[in-house]
């Protein structure tokens, strides 16, 4: 019977954390989407892994047997992968939004200059994820946005921070104004994130520095498209300094914001894991060019 290890790291994830609220969190999935794959990775191996109640999941017999065993599995898979891209000099790195990556396709051409028998590979993922692909195993190291949960199990470079801003519908009262309070915008309709991104959503929603006023959200998205759509339709959102540059709509405008701390932009590896000098070389590149033009 062939397994997705998909469905195992979700397995493992769950026997992990004990609950699936936590375990969705950790692997930025909506916690109606994890129980759906839990249950069908019981039905593939035709057992029951888990039983369910108030305080949580529970391992039956069958559970412990497969948790014992799926690490192990999954740490062997997952060198076999790096394995696979090092014989095939593949770097893969992740990222959320141009703005963070800032001049790293330019390290990345030089790299190439210097090391064409390596293959830099950028994959881009949207908001579910702002970990970049990490969390999954499906990138070598990426360029990323902080806080976000699980990077306490990650290696973590600060690199620099950006200012935030807000984005207003065109017809927005403030849309002409210099500079927005933020105090002034507690009790308009926020664009959010899903409620499985934790951190990562509390600190686009700026929940800490409400002094406890609490949060109206007016739309739940995970692309810039969406966004930009959502603000345009009467909602606002915090969002980079750079987001001006990159992202734009005729019926948004970008001001920025007084009140807010700034957005932090780090490089993230798994740790633990075998050096590769070839990336080493590449990630000490993009930490030295986006410090200095920070």
């Amino acid at each position: 019977m062939d397994v997705d290890t998909r469905l195992l790291r979700y397995f493992a994830a769950v026997a992990a954390e004990g609950s699936l609220t936590g375990a969705a969190q950790k692997l930025f999935v909506s916690q109606p989407a994890l129980t759906k794959q839990i249950r069908r990775l019981e039905d593939d191996l035709g057992v029951r892994l888990f039983v369910r109640s108030r305080s949580g999941m529970a391992l039956t017999e069958a559970g412990r047997e497969l948790a014992s065993r799926v690490p192990a599995l999954l740490d062997s898979w997952d060198e076999a992968v790096r394995a696979a891209g090092r014989a095939a000099r593949v770097l893969r790195l992740g990222f959320l939004d141009a703005g963070a990556l800032g001049a790293v396709p330019e390290v990345i051409a030089e790299f190439r200059q210097a090391q064409p028998q390596w293959r830099v590979e950028l994959r881009q993922f949207d908001w579910s994820d702002p970990s970049a692909g990490l969390a999954r195993g499906e990138v070598d190291a990426a360029v990323v946005r902080l806080p976000f949960p699980g990077q306490e199990r990650l290696n973590v470079r600060e690199l620099f921070a950006e200012e935030r801003g807000v984005l207003l519908p065109a017809r927005h009262p403030l849309a002409n104004s210099e500079m927005v309070e933020f105090r002034e915008m507690w009790d308009e309709p926020f664009v959010a994130a899903g409620a499985e991104t934790g951190a990562w959503r509390e600190h686009w929603l700026a929940v800490d520095e409400r002094e406890g006023h609490p949060v109206r959200v007016g739309a739940v998205t995970s692309r810039p498209d969406e966004w930009l759509g959502a603000v345009a339709g009467g909602c606002v959102a915090l969002a980079p300094a750079s987001a001006a540059r990159f992202y734009a709509h005729p019926d948004v405008v970008f001001h920025p914001v007084r009140g807010v701390s700034p957005s932090r932009v780090g490089l993230a590896r798994p740790r633990g894991r075998t050096r590769e000098a070839a990336l080493d070389e590449l990630l000490e590149a993009i930490a030295r060019r986006l410090s200095r033009n920070c």
